[in-house]
C-alpha cells in the first residue's frame, strides 16, 4: 500500500515540476537572471511549495502518526552549519549552471536529451562522493 501511495504522489509531483515549467532549463535560469531578463514566474512555484508544506508540518504536530501508520520523519534541523552551506553552494551552482536540480532531472529522464544524462551522470557521481568528501573535511577540521 505504501508503495502505491509512493508511486502516485511521485507522479503527481513529477507532473506539478512539468507542469510549472521547472523542466524547463530556459525557464530556471531566467527565474535565476535577476539582473538580466528576469522572469519572476517560479515565485509563485516555489510560494505554492511552500505554503502546503507549512500547513503539512502543522498537522503533523496534533497527529501521532502518518496516515498509513508510519512514524513522521523528525523536522529537519535548522542550524546553519558548514554541511549546509557547502550543499548548499553545490545545489546553487548546478542549479544556475544547469538550469536542474534533482527532482527536474528525474522528470525530463524522457524527453531531456543527452546533456540532461550527463548532467545525471555528474549528479549521481558527486552524491557518491559526499561521504568520502565529507569524511576528510572532518579529519581536516579535527586536526587543526
Amino acid at each position: 500500500m505504501r508503495l502505491i501511495f509512493a508511486l502516485i504522489a511521485g507522479g503527481f509531483f513529477g507532473a506539478g515540476l512539468f507542469i510549472s515549467g521547472m523542466t524547463d532549463t530556459r525557464k530556471v535560469q531566467g527565474w535565476l537572471d535577476v539582473f538580466g531578463d528576469w522572469d519572476p514566474t517560479l515565485a509563485f512555484v516555489m510560494g505554492g511549495a511552500m505554503l502546503p508544506m507549512a500547513v503539512a508540518w502543522m498537522i503533523t504536530k496534533r497527529r501521532s502518526s502518518a496516515l498509513l501508520g508510519t512514524s513522521f520523519p523528525p523536522k529537519p534541523p535548522t542550524r546553519i552549519d558548514r554541511s549546509l552551506i557547502a550543499g548548499s553552494v553545490m545545489f546553487g551552482m548546478g542549479w544556475g549552471l544547469v538550469g536542474l536540480c534533482p527532482g527536474p532531472v528525474i522528470a525530463s529522464l524522457s524527453y531531456g536529451g543527452g546533456s540532461l544524462y550527463i548532467f545525471l551522470a555528474a549528479m549521481l557521481a558527486g552524491m557518491a562522493l559526499l561521504p568520502v568528501v565529507r569524511s576528510r573535511l572532518d579529519r581536516t577540521v579535527a586536526a587543526e
